[in-house]
Protein backbone atom coordinates (compact mmCIF):
# COMPACT_ATOMS: atom_id res chain seq x y z
CA UNK A 1 0.00 0.00 0.00
CA UNK A 2 2.84 2.40 0.85
CA UNK A 3 4.54 1.63 -2.45
CA UNK A 4 1.32 2.35 -4.35
CA UNK A 5 0.97 5.67 -2.54
CA UNK A 6 4.59 6.64 -3.26
CA UNK A 7 4.14 5.70 -6.92
CA UNK A 8 0.99 7.86 -7.00
CA UNK A 9 2.98 10.84 -5.64
CA UNK A 10 5.81 10.29 -8.13
CA UNK A 11 3.47 10.18 -11.11
CA UNK A 12 1.59 13.23 -9.88
CA UNK A 13 4.78 15.26 -9.38
CA UNK A 14 5.97 14.20 -12.82
CA UNK A 15 2.73 15.54 -14.31
CA UNK A 16 3.21 18.80 -12.38
CA UNK A 17 6.79 19.02 -13.64
CA UNK A 18 5.71 18.42 -17.24
CA UNK A 19 2.70 20.75 -17.38
CA UNK A 20 3.63 23.63 -15.09
CA UNK A 21 6.57 25.86 -14.23
CA UNK A 22 6.45 24.77 -10.60
CA UNK A 23 10.01 23.60 -9.87
CA UNK A 24 10.50 19.91 -9.15
CA UNK A 25 14.29 19.89 -8.95
CA UNK A 26 17.26 18.61 -7.01
CA UNK A 27 16.80 15.63 -4.72
CA UNK A 28 13.02 15.76 -5.19
CA UNK A 29 13.43 15.35 -8.95
CA UNK A 30 15.89 12.49 -8.39
CA UNK A 31 13.35 10.78 -6.14
CA UNK A 32 10.54 11.25 -8.65
CA UNK A 33 12.63 9.90 -11.53
CA UNK A 34 11.68 9.80 -15.18
CA UNK A 35 10.92 7.35 -17.95
CA UNK A 36 8.54 7.39 -20.93
CA UNK A 37 6.47 4.74 -19.14
CA UNK A 38 6.19 6.94 -16.05
CA UNK A 39 5.14 9.92 -18.16
CA UNK A 40 2.45 7.83 -19.83
CA UNK A 41 1.25 6.78 -16.39
CA UNK A 42 1.23 10.41 -15.26
CA UNK A 43 -1.57 11.07 -17.77
CA UNK A 44 -3.92 9.83 -15.05
CA UNK A 45 -3.01 12.95 -13.08
CA UNK A 46 -3.59 15.61 -15.72
CA UNK A 47 -6.87 16.63 -14.01
CA UNK A 48 -4.90 16.61 -10.76
CA UNK A 49 -2.64 19.27 -12.27
CA UNK A 50 -5.89 21.10 -13.00
CA UNK A 51 -6.66 20.94 -9.27
CA UNK A 52 -3.35 22.67 -8.53
CA UNK A 53 -3.58 25.30 -11.29
CA UNK A 54 -7.30 25.85 -10.76
CA UNK A 55 -7.09 26.22 -6.99
CA UNK A 56 -4.13 28.59 -7.28
CA UNK A 57 -5.94 30.68 -9.89
CA UNK A 58 -9.08 30.76 -7.75
CA UNK A 59 -7.10 32.06 -4.76
CA UNK A 60 -5.44 34.70 -6.94
CA UNK A 61 -8.78 35.81 -8.39
CA UNK A 62 -10.30 36.01 -4.91
CA UNK A 63 -7.37 38.05 -3.62
CA UNK A 64 -7.43 40.43 -6.57
CA UNK A 65 -11.13 41.16 -6.24
CA UNK A 66 -10.72 41.68 -2.50
CA UNK A 67 -7.73 44.02 -2.96
CA UNK A 68 -9.00 46.12 -5.87
CA UNK A 69 -11.36 49.07 -5.32
CA UNK A 70 -15.05 48.39 -5.97
CA UNK A 71 -15.42 50.05 -9.36
CA UNK A 72 -16.85 48.77 -12.62
CA UNK A 73 -13.46 48.00 -14.15
CA UNK A 74 -12.29 45.88 -11.20
CA UNK A 75 -13.72 42.63 -12.55
CA UNK A 76 -11.90 43.12 -15.85
CA UNK A 77 -8.59 43.92 -14.19
CA UNK A 78 -8.95 40.91 -11.88
CA UNK A 79 -9.80 38.66 -14.84
CA UNK A 80 -6.77 39.88 -16.81
CA UNK A 81 -4.33 39.47 -13.92
CA UNK A 82 -5.75 36.04 -13.05
CA UNK A 83 -5.25 34.97 -16.66
CA UNK A 84 -1.68 36.30 -16.57
CA UNK A 85 -1.05 34.26 -13.44
CA UNK A 86 -2.36 31.10 -15.10
CA UNK A 87 -0.17 31.62 -18.15
CA UNK A 88 2.91 32.18 -15.98
CA UNK A 89 2.15 29.13 -13.84
CA UNK A 90 1.85 26.81 -16.84
CA UNK A 91 4.45 28.49 -19.04
CA UNK A 92 1.82 29.05 -21.75
CA UNK A 93 2.17 25.33 -22.49
CA UNK A 94 -1.38 24.85 -23.77
CA UNK A 95 -1.57 28.26 -25.43
CA UNK A 96 1.50 27.31 -27.47
CA UNK A 97 -0.29 24.18 -28.62
CA UNK A 98 -3.33 26.21 -29.63
CA UNK A 99 -1.21 28.61 -31.68
CA UNK A 100 0.64 25.81 -33.48
CA UNK A 101 -2.58 23.96 -34.19
CA UNK A 102 -4.25 27.06 -35.60
CA UNK A 103 -1.23 27.79 -37.79
CA UNK A 104 -1.09 24.23 -39.08
CA UNK A 105 -4.76 23.68 -39.78
CA UNK A 106 -5.30 27.22 -41.01
CA UNK A 107 -2.16 27.34 -43.11
CA UNK A 108 -2.76 24.31 -45.30
CA UNK A 109 -5.49 21.83 -46.23
CA UNK A 110 -2.82 19.22 -46.94
CA UNK A 111 -2.29 16.91 -43.96
CA UNK A 112 1.48 16.55 -44.26
CA UNK A 113 2.00 20.25 -44.85
CA UNK A 114 -0.20 21.09 -41.86
CA UNK A 115 1.90 18.80 -39.65
CA UNK A 116 5.08 20.45 -40.91
CA UNK A 117 3.72 23.91 -40.11
CA UNK A 118 2.78 22.77 -36.60
CA UNK A 119 6.42 21.79 -35.96
CA UNK A 120 7.59 25.33 -36.79
CA UNK A 121 8.24 27.30 -33.61
CA UNK A 122 7.37 30.58 -35.30
CA UNK A 123 3.86 31.97 -34.76
CA UNK A 124 1.91 32.82 -37.90
CA UNK A 125 -1.23 34.83 -38.55
CA UNK A 126 -3.65 32.06 -37.60
CA UNK A 127 -1.75 31.27 -34.42
CA UNK A 128 -1.56 34.92 -33.35
CA UNK A 129 -5.27 35.40 -34.00
CA UNK A 130 -6.12 32.24 -32.07
CA UNK A 131 -4.10 33.41 -29.06
CA UNK A 132 -5.64 36.89 -29.08
CA UNK A 133 -9.17 35.53 -29.40
CA UNK A 134 -8.79 32.83 -26.73
CA UNK A 135 -7.33 35.29 -24.21
CA UNK A 136 -10.07 37.81 -24.95
CA UNK A 137 -12.69 35.12 -24.45
CA UNK A 138 -11.16 33.95 -21.17
CA UNK A 139 -10.91 37.45 -19.77
CA UNK A 140 -14.35 38.48 -20.99
CA UNK A 141 -16.10 35.38 -19.66
CA UNK A 142 -14.31 35.55 -16.30
CA UNK A 143 -15.28 39.21 -15.99
CA UNK A 144 -18.89 38.34 -16.82
CA UNK A 145 -18.93 35.64 -14.16
CA UNK A 146 -17.57 38.09 -11.59
CA UNK A 147 -20.43 40.44 -12.47
CA UNK A 148 -23.15 37.78 -12.60
CA UNK A 149 -22.42 35.64 -9.54
CA UNK A 150 -20.84 36.07 -6.09
CA UNK A 151 -17.06 35.91 -5.90
CA UNK A 152 -16.93 32.38 -4.40
CA UNK A 153 -18.94 31.03 -7.34
CA UNK A 154 -16.75 32.78 -9.92
CA UNK A 155 -13.57 31.51 -8.25
CA UNK A 156 -15.04 28.00 -8.13
CA UNK A 157 -15.81 28.25 -11.85
CA UNK A 158 -12.15 28.88 -12.58
CA UNK A 159 -11.21 25.84 -10.53
CA UNK A 160 -13.73 23.64 -12.32
CA UNK A 161 -12.72 24.84 -15.77
CA UNK A 162 -9.07 23.98 -15.19
CA UNK A 163 -9.85 20.48 -13.94
CA UNK A 164 -12.45 19.52 -16.56
CA UNK A 165 -10.42 20.97 -19.45
CA UNK A 166 -7.46 18.79 -18.46
CA UNK A 167 -9.58 15.66 -18.16
CA UNK A 168 -11.45 15.73 -21.47
CA UNK A 169 -8.39 15.78 -23.81
CA UNK A 170 -7.55 12.31 -22.50
CA UNK A 171 -10.45 11.01 -24.61
CA UNK A 172 -8.60 12.22 -27.70
CA UNK A 173 -5.57 10.15 -26.66
CA UNK A 174 -8.00 7.29 -26.10
CA UNK A 175 -9.77 7.67 -29.45
CA UNK A 176 -7.12 8.69 -31.98
CA UNK A 177 -3.62 7.54 -32.92
CA UNK A 178 -0.62 9.79 -32.45
CA UNK A 179 0.59 11.32 -35.71
CA UNK A 180 3.51 13.43 -36.85
CA UNK A 181 7.22 13.18 -36.12
CA UNK A 182 7.15 11.27 -32.85
CA UNK A 183 10.90 11.77 -32.34
CA UNK A 184 10.46 15.54 -31.97
CA UNK A 185 6.89 15.70 -30.73
CA UNK A 186 6.00 17.10 -27.33
CA UNK A 187 3.52 14.23 -26.93
CA UNK A 188 5.88 11.41 -27.96
CA UNK A 189 5.77 9.78 -24.48
CA UNK A 190 1.96 9.91 -24.64
CA UNK A 191 1.71 8.34 -28.07
CA UNK A 192 0.32 5.08 -26.71
CA UNK A 193 -3.39 5.00 -26.02
CA UNK A 194 -4.28 5.72 -22.41
CA UNK A 195 -5.16 2.62 -20.41
CA UNK A 196 -8.41 1.93 -18.58
CA UNK A 197 -6.85 2.31 -15.13
CA UNK A 198 -5.30 5.67 -15.99
CA UNK A 199 -8.54 6.94 -17.48
CA UNK A 200 -10.43 5.76 -14.41
CA UNK A 201 -7.98 7.54 -12.10
CA UNK A 202 -8.34 10.73 -14.16
CA UNK A 203 -12.13 10.41 -13.96
CA UNK A 204 -11.87 10.19 -10.17
CA UNK A 205 -9.86 13.45 -10.10
CA UNK A 206 -12.52 15.14 -12.26
CA UNK A 207 -15.47 13.58 -10.42
CA UNK A 208 -14.18 14.70 -7.03
CA UNK A 209 -13.73 18.24 -8.36
CA UNK A 210 -17.31 18.35 -9.65
CA UNK A 211 -18.63 16.91 -6.38
CA UNK A 212 -16.76 19.63 -4.51
CA UNK A 213 -18.24 22.31 -6.77
CA UNK A 214 -21.78 21.06 -6.23
CA UNK A 215 -21.18 20.90 -2.47
CA UNK A 216 -19.68 24.39 -2.17
CA UNK A 217 -21.85 26.26 -4.70
CA UNK A 218 -24.98 24.14 -5.31
CA UNK A 219 -26.85 26.92 -7.10
CA UNK A 220 -24.51 27.06 -10.09
CA UNK A 221 -25.38 25.14 -13.29
CA UNK A 222 -22.15 23.16 -13.28
CA UNK A 223 -23.71 20.67 -15.68
CA UNK A 224 -23.78 23.43 -18.31
CA UNK A 225 -20.06 24.08 -17.92
CA UNK A 226 -19.32 20.38 -18.38
CA UNK A 227 -21.69 20.22 -21.36
CA UNK A 228 -19.99 23.21 -22.99
CA UNK A 229 -16.57 21.62 -22.50
CA UNK A 230 -17.84 18.33 -23.96
CA UNK A 231 -19.10 20.14 -27.05
CA UNK A 232 -15.64 21.66 -27.49
CA UNK A 233 -14.10 18.20 -27.07
CA UNK A 234 -16.42 16.79 -29.74
CA UNK A 235 -15.48 19.58 -32.12
CA UNK A 236 -11.74 19.06 -31.62
CA UNK A 237 -12.05 15.28 -31.86
CA UNK A 238 -13.86 15.57 -35.19
CA UNK A 239 -11.47 18.26 -36.47
CA UNK A 240 -8.30 16.33 -35.62
CA UNK A 241 -9.70 13.10 -37.01
CA UNK A 242 -10.80 14.73 -40.26
CA UNK A 243 -7.76 16.94 -40.87
CA UNK A 244 -4.88 14.95 -39.33
CA UNK A 245 -6.28 11.43 -38.87
CA UNK A 246 -4.88 11.54 -35.36
CA UNK A 247 -3.66 13.81 -32.57
CA UNK A 248 -0.49 15.72 -31.77
CA UNK A 249 0.68 17.34 -28.54
CA UNK A 250 -0.31 20.69 -29.99
CA UNK A 251 -3.80 19.36 -30.67
CA UNK A 252 -4.14 18.30 -27.03
CA UNK A 253 -3.11 21.78 -25.89
CA UNK A 254 -5.63 23.37 -28.24
CA UNK A 255 -8.32 21.05 -26.92
CA UNK A 256 -7.58 22.06 -23.34
CA UNK A 257 -7.86 25.73 -24.22
CA UNK A 258 -11.16 25.36 -26.05
CA UNK A 259 -12.63 23.16 -23.32
CA UNK A 260 -11.67 25.71 -20.65
CA UNK A 261 -13.32 28.59 -22.50
CA UNK A 262 -16.36 26.45 -23.37
CA UNK A 263 -16.78 25.59 -19.67
CA UNK A 264 -17.04 29.30 -18.82
CA UNK A 265 -19.33 29.90 -21.80
CA UNK A 266 -21.68 27.11 -20.80
CA UNK A 267 -22.00 28.56 -17.30
CA UNK A 268 -22.67 32.09 -18.55
CA UNK A 269 -25.35 30.91 -21.00
CA UNK A 270 -27.10 28.71 -18.43
CA UNK A 271 -27.03 31.17 -15.50
CA UNK A 272 -30.26 32.99 -16.53
CA UNK A 273 -32.01 29.62 -16.79
CA UNK A 274 -30.74 28.50 -13.40
CA UNK A 275 -31.95 31.69 -11.72
CA UNK A 276 -35.27 31.91 -13.55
Amino acid sequence: MIQIFLQFIRHYLLAVQFFTRIPVTGKLAEWVGFSPAMLRASAAHFPGVGWLVGASSAVVLWGLVWALPEVSASSWVAAVLCTVFGVMLTGAFHEDGLADTADGLGGSLNRERALDIMKDSRVGTYGALALVLIVLLKVGLLAMLLQLVPLPAAAAAGFGAHVVSRFLPLFIIRSLPHVGDTQQSKSKPLADQIGNNSLLAAAVWAGLALALLYALVPGMPWWAGVLGAMVALGYMLRLLKRRLAGFTGDGLGATQQLCEVAFYFGLVVALPLAHA
